[in-house]
């Protein structure tokens, strides 16, 4: 089961109608959740919540270059199920990816960096 995402306990609905089954969420939505997951994940990774990215407390490259990776990975695999969401998702990963080139001490290569051999290179 699934909670809906888009209702509050404010919003007077009944526990039966907050809770889908996971079978009736369509693929391309789960897949967009997902998606949506890590990209908040890496941004949060990335110190891009403060407004200072260099002194955030969460700032961690090291997980932020695996997430990155994995959301590259699930947006590359399924692009052709994502119909209008592809768009918005590849660019959100490919700021992802400029945001961590810019963060680095030491940038990887072009090809190199988090997801960039599922990608290309990210410039």
């Amino acid at each position: 089961m699934l909670e809906d995402m888009t209702s509050t306990p404010e919003s007077g609905n009944d526990a039966e109608h907050d809770v889908r089954e996971l079978a009736d969420v369509p693929a391309v939505e789960v897949i967009s959740r997902a998606a949506v997951m890590l990209m908040s994940s890496a941004a949060e990774k990335l110190g891009l919540s403060e407004a200072d990215p260099s002194e955030s407390p969460y700032l961690d490259l090291d997980e932020a270059r695996r997430v990155i990776t994995a959301l590259a990975g699930l947006v590359t695999a399924s692009v052709e199920y994502l119909g209008p969401h592809a768009g918005p998702i590849r660019e959100g990963l490919q700021a992802l990816q400029k945001a961590f080139r810019e963060q680095s001490a030491h940038p990887d290569e072009p090809g190199k960096g988090p997801g960039e051999k599922y990608t290309g290179p990210v410039y």
